[in-house]
This record gives structure tokens, C-alpha cells and sequence, in this order.
């Protein structure tokens, strides 16, 4: 049996002092300029304080035309390191492994950031009603897609220079790397469409390219989704043979996920109908991939009790990813570690319609992570509902914030 307690070496010769990892969330903290400031210098001090073995960061930007939500941070060729040193140090600062997670959001970019969004095919986005949010995309260049690779790896080797002990490549929740895996999304007829080979060498060319440019000694980890949960989409088969392909370009670990914008799994609401648990939504996929995998894998979603953590751990998996409940509790990790069973309970919302509900309960988390930044309970006095209206008013400022910074494209 293998205890939460018990660190991990990965082939890179990074260490995880234990198998809890403080997995990704939307913390929509950037300061001006795109960059980590004192509120997330402190979060994560908080989070480093709380026990995980592991950090790893809420979406880092390759590309400044590019971002998911204008709190995003984003770190190019160009960015000053000093204020990533910062944030590098302060998740480091108990011991543990900090990881900075790199993104391109691709058609997942809203149009009042940006007139044009990139895509492998022109699809646009559906998500019911809230479909004009998003700009039709185009399909993407050679050219566009080798400078992307290039970005990551700029990305990421800028991430090792700031001292992050790894990165970890977003492939998952139907970002850009995740839509060239989609057949749904991914149309093209070309050397980047067809076969799932062909859908992948994106994400692989990516991999090799960090491998290389961060050089050895430095974790590359994949999120990836174990399904989108859309008929016809990405699946499970698919999965597990991403999965091998990653391990031959020098992958340490792979995180796994489900969903979309489109296929709100992360949130309950798959939009194939299937049935998720309530409680680490997608160990049985993961069930499904330990067999075959030959690298470690981490799995993330509902996981928000020791009990669960445990479970997830003695079902083969290397890494439990704790999300939400640490926004709730930070000090989770450390209980679970000292073997009380305490845990998180989520937040529930009336609303009815599932995006907005989702919306709503994301953006009561990244009101709790603000709360943390400031040095304050991450129990906020109101409802799902008014963190939804607050998010969209403080999204307003930052909006203006981020338009005037980016540079024309």
C-alpha cells in the first residue's frame, strides 16, 4: 500500500515529497502587465504552508494576444523575471516542488479580448445561448503552429530561469492543444489532422521542444483528458495512446482531466450524459488507463477528502490533484498527511442553467484565492451568485488593464 506521505521521483530526477498536489485553478490575479504581484507571491505561501508535496500554477500565457480571461498572467521572451522569482520562491517555500502550468487557450479567447482567435479548424464554439461570446476562429498556419512550439518552449525555459522546479503542458479542457486532439474540433486534411498521429504531433512537437530547451533536471508534466465527454470527441482509447506517445518525447507525468467549455465534466455536467461521481469524477476512466501507461499518472476532479485522496492513490494512481477544496481549506494536505480525515465541502448554487451555474461556483474559487492573496479567510460572506457579479465587475477593470498593455498584433 502506498501512503500519501511517500515521495515520488519522476525520470527527470524531480522529487515529490508526497502524493498531494495542489492542482491548477483559475486564479485571475495578474497585476499590470500580465505579471505575478504580491497577491499571488502570498497565495501561494499560503498554499506551500498547507503540506502538498506539489504546486502547481493556474494557466501562464505563451502568447499576450492570447489569453483565456484578462487576470491571466502570461510570460514571453520579453517578460521581466524578477516578479516570477518571487512566486517561484514562495510556492518552494516549505519544501515542496513548484510547477508553472503554460497554455495557449486558442478558440477559448472571448471577443472583447481579442478580434481574432486561433483554432486547427474554423469551429466555432457552442455553448447554447452564450455561443456570441466567442469569435468564429480560424484555422492556424504552418507558420502559426511552428511559432507556437517555439513559444512553449520559450515559455517554459524562462519558467526554469525564474526558478520553477517543472512545468506543466495544458492539453486538457479544450484549450488549443486540446482541440487539435478533438476529431470534433480538428478538421484538417493536412500533416496536424486525420489519425489520432497526426492530432497529436502538436502536443508532441510541444513536449520534445520544452525537453529540450528547459534541458534535464526540470519536470514536464501533460494535463490531459482522459475523455472530453462528447460524443465522437477525444476518448479514453485516445488517451491511452497519447500517453505512450508522451512518454517517447520525454514526459516525467501525466495529469488527468475531462471536459470542455463545451462538456462542463469538471463541473458535473458532461455534456455525452454520462454519469460522473461525486468524488473524484474520473477515477474510473483513469482505471481504465493505469494498465497501459508507462508513466506516472495524476489524477484531478471532486477530490476533496483524505479519504478519497487514498483511495485514488491505492487504485494505482501516483498523485492525487486537490483543486477547489484547497481554495476552501489550504491546510488540507497537512491534516490528511497527520491522518485526520477532514475535508471540503463545495459550494451549491439555484441557478439552473449549467453554464452560469459552473460560472458561478468558478467564480466564488477565484474570489476564495483572492481572499488568500490578501491574508484574509477564504470564506467569503456571499452566494455563488454575487461572486459571479463581483468576478464580472473586477473582470471589467482588468479588461481595460490588459487592452492597454497588449501591443497591437
Amino acid at each position: 500500500m502506498t501512503l500519501l506521505s511517500e515521495p515520488l521521483r519522476l525520470r527527470s530526477g524531480a522529487v515529490l515529497p508526497n502524493r498531494i498536489a495542489k492542482a491548477a485553478m483559475e486564479e485571475l490575479l495578474a497585476e499590470p502587465g500580465q505579471l505575478p504581484g504580491d497577491a499571488l507571491t502570498a497565495l501561494y505561501r499560503r498554499l506551500a504552508a498547507g503540506g502538498a508535496g506539489l504546486l502547481i500554477t493556474g494557466h501562464v500565457m505563451i502568447d499576450r494576444r492570447a489569453v483565456a480571461q484578462p487576470g491571466d498572467v502570461v510570460l514571453e521572451q520579453d517578460t521581466p523575471l524578477a516578479p516570477f522569482r518571487d512566486w517561484a520562491a514562495a510556492g518552494q517555500s516549505a519544501g515542496g516542488q513548484v510547477w508553472m502550468q503554460i497554455n495557449h487557450p486558442g478558440r477559448v479567447v472571448p471577443k472583447d479580448l481579442a478580434r481574432t482567435a486561433w483554432a486547427p479548424s474554423a469551429v466555432p464554439i457552442d455553448v447554447g445561448g452564450l455561443s456570441g461570446m466567442y469569435p468564429t476562429p480560424r484555422a492556424m498556419t504552418a507558420l502559426e503552429i511552428d511559432e507556437t512550439v517555439e513559444r512553449f518552449a520559450v515559455t517554459a525555459r524562462r519558467a526554469r530561469e525564474a526558478g520553477f522546479d517543472g512545468v506543466e503542458i495544458h492539453a486538457a479542457h479544450g484549450y488549443l492543444l486540446s482541440q487539435f486532439l478533438s476529431p470534433l474540433v480538428n478538421r484538417r486534411d493536412d500533416r496536424w489532422g486525420g489519425g489520432l498521429p497526426n492530432r497529436a504531433r502538436l502536443l508532441l512537437d510541444v513536449v520534445a521542444a520544452v525537453r529540450e530547451r528547459a534541458g534535464t533536471g526540470f519536470a514536464v508534466a501533460v494535463k490531459l483528458n482522459s475523455a472530453d465527454f462528447q460524443r465522437g470527441g477525444f476518448d479514453s482509447d485516445d488517451a491511452r495512446d497519447v500517453i505512450k506517445m508522451l512518454a517517447d518525447v520525454g514526459a516525467d507525468l501525466v495529469e488527468l482531466s475531462g471536459g470542455s467549455i463545451e462538456s462542463l465534466a469538471t463541473a458535473g455536467f458532461p455534456a455525452d450524459g454520462r454519469t460522473l461521481a461525486r468524488e473524484a469524477y474520473f477515477l474510473a476512466l483513469a482505471e481504465q488507463l493505469l494498465a497501459t501507461s508507462p508513466l506516472p499518472l495524476m489524477l484531478t476532479g471532486g477530490i476533496r477528502r483524505r479519504a478519497v485522496a487514498q483511495q485514488v492513490i491505492d487504485s494505482g494512481v501516483d498523485v492525487a490533484g486537490v483543486a477547489t477544496a484547497l481554495a476552501i481549506d489550504p491546510a488540507l494536505p497537512g491534516q490528511w498527511l497527520a491522518g485526520r480525515d477532514t475535508g471540503a465541502e463545495p459550494a451549491r448554487t439555484r441557478l439552473r442553467n449549467k453554464t452560469l451555474a459552473a460560472a458561478a461556483v468558478q467564480a466564488l474559487t477565484s474570489r476564495r484565492l483572492a481572499r488568500l492573496g490578501r491574508g484574509k479567510s477564504s470564506r467569503p460572506p456571499y452566494s455563488p451568485a454575487v461572486a459571479l457579479v463581483l468576478e464580472r465587475l473586477v473582470r471589467g477593470r482588468r479588461r481595460r488593464g490588459y487592452l492597454k498593455w497588449r501591443r497591437p498584433a
